[in-house]
């Protein structure tokens, strides 16, 4: 077999760039040869964490559509003429033999012309909610991987494989890290951690409360790992002064913070709850109301319906957060019981299987 070439595109976001680095990683493993390109939208993260996860990566200038009257909405129709144009281009040199998606705005474009190229092209939907640019690729996609039943309301039934969501596979033993993970987060292994997670971007309303909830946690002899995002972080870097509080505003070793976490505080995006499902820690759910169809609400009950997680709506943090946060640290027979029974969800081959469907379309094409 010629060396295989695989373009991907994913991005906006960590739920759309780290599945994408995740498979290229199992690519990697699977043909050691194979040339791997990324294509991503400028000036987006995955400019830089592509390249710090060792692969090359190509820009298009292409945003997705605000909510209200903006300069980039009227800009839209030109973007997406420049990106196509651009990602034809980019198909035409590296010649890949299939194309894959994980969402974002870049994947749009970029599978767009791999499927008019005649190239097969599979996409990956993380959420139980089809994402805008998904939607508009299936027609053309030989393949769809899914993380949750019933999508068919989405896609066509026939090009539909349910695999779960790809996931760094340096989350599939945290156990083992946990002392390297107290060091490096200079915490007291006597005291219960609490991780706050709120996305790569941040989440404005979980740092509210943590916020304002910061000294009554802390005084129940709690330390904190708070990922408060880039958006966010010169508003809250200043509580690392205190002790038993850290603010970080990216975490680079994911691995490390989730083998540090006795209990985790988390938006419901899919990457998230796939990775919370791997690692087995229990966790409290505060799922972004300001999504499509609200699907990390969802997403969240899932877990929820199923004992493996508690959930608050934004609403109710006021008035409900200390009471369920106290009964969940000072509880250790239920944090083992929601911890166990989210493990149970977790798909830690999803990987494989969606690199299997790469395979099999390789193998249609060269065959």
């Amino acid at each position: 077999m010629e060396k295989p070439k695989f373009i991907l595109s994913g991005g906006g976001t960590g739920g759309h760039i780290y599945p994408a680095i995740a498979i290229a990683n199992e690519l990697k493993l699977r043909f050691p040869d194979c040339e791997i390109l990324f294509v991503g939208a400028e000036n987006k993260m995955e400019m830089q964490k592509v390249p710090q996860a060792g692969y090359k990566i190509e820009g298009l200038w292409i945003a997705g559509l605000q909510r209200r009257l903006t300069v980039d909405n009227a800009l839209f129709p030109v973007k997406l003429l420049k990106s196509l144009l651009k990602a034809k281009k980019i198909v035409k040199q590296f010649k890949p033999d299939v194309a894959i998606g994980t969402g974002g705005y870049a994947s749009g474009p970029l599978l767009r012309a791999a499927g008019t190229a005649g190239i097969p092209t599979l996409l990956q939907e993380q959420n139980s909610y089809a994402g805008i640019t998904n939607k508009w690729l299936a027609k053309k996609a030989a393949k769809i991987c899914v993380a949750y039943d019933n999508m068919e309301a989405f896609f066509p039934a026939g090009k539909l494989v349910v695999t779960g969501n790809p996931v760094r596979q340096d989350l599939v033993d945290t156990a083992s890290k946990r002392t390297e993970a107290i060091e490096r987060f200079g915490l007291d292994p006597q005291k219960k951690t609490l991780l706050v997670l709120g996305g790569s971007l941040g989440a404005r309303r979980i740092n509210q409360l943590i916020d304002k909830e910061l000294a009554w946690i802390v005084a129940q002899d709690v330390q904190i790992i708070w990922q408060c995002g880039k958006l966010y972080f010169n508003d809250y870097q200043h509580h690392s002064d205190k002790e038993d509080v850290t603010v970080l505003s990216f975490v680079e070793r994911m691995d490390l913070a989730y083998a540090a976490a006795d209990v985790v505080v988390s938006r419901s995006g899919a990457s998230s709850v796939s990775e919370l499902c791997i690692v087995g820690k229990p966790v409290l759910f505060i799922p972004s109301p300001n999504v499509a169809e609200d699907h990390q609400t969802k997403n969240a009950a899932a877990i929820v319906n199923k004992d493996g997680a508690l959930m608050l709506k934004e609403v109710q943090l006021d008035t409900q957060f200390q009471p369920v946060f106290s009964d969940l640290i000072t509880n250790t027979e239920k944090q083992q019981k929601l911890g166990q029974n989210i493990k149970k969800l977790a798909k830690p081959g999803a990987t494989k299987d969606i690199v299997d469907e790469i395979e099999k379309l390789l193998n249609s094409k060269q065959g």
